[in-house]
């Protein structure tokens, strides 16, 4: 059960490190979209955006439904989880930071 998590962890990293698929999440957040109407908005082939939308489907970020000919894809924002929490620690780090050098500041100020 931990592998598994870690591995879909990783496979959420994985999927976002491209800059189109996060494209792909910021349209899909606007709304599901069919892969005619994502693919609309990028210069590379059909073929190509439904690979980048597989590696998607694959991490667990979005989800697939066929509707006749063509397959529809919804955001599922919980799986981006893991980056959220990754992000949060950094953001006390930059907290802490930010806070230290006000006071060093504010000290300097009144000298």
């Amino acid at each position: 059960m931990m592998l598994e998590t870690a591995d879909r962890e990783q496979d959420v990293f994985g999927a976002i490190s491209h800059p189109a698929r996060r494209r792909m999440l910021d349209l899909l957040v606007e709304g599901d979209r069919s892969v005619k109407g994502i693919a609309g908005h990028f210069e590379m082939s059909r073929p190509a955006v439904s690979q980048h939308l597989r590696i998607l489907l694959d991490a667990g970020l979005v989800s697939e439904k066929r509707q006749g000919r063509e397959r529809h894809y919804r955001l599922v924002p919980e799986q981006l989880a893991p980056v959220r929490e990754w992000i949060a620690h950094y953001e006390q780090f930059w907290d802490d930071r930010l806070q230290r050098l006000q006071q060093h500041l504010s000290k300097k100020g009144q000298k």
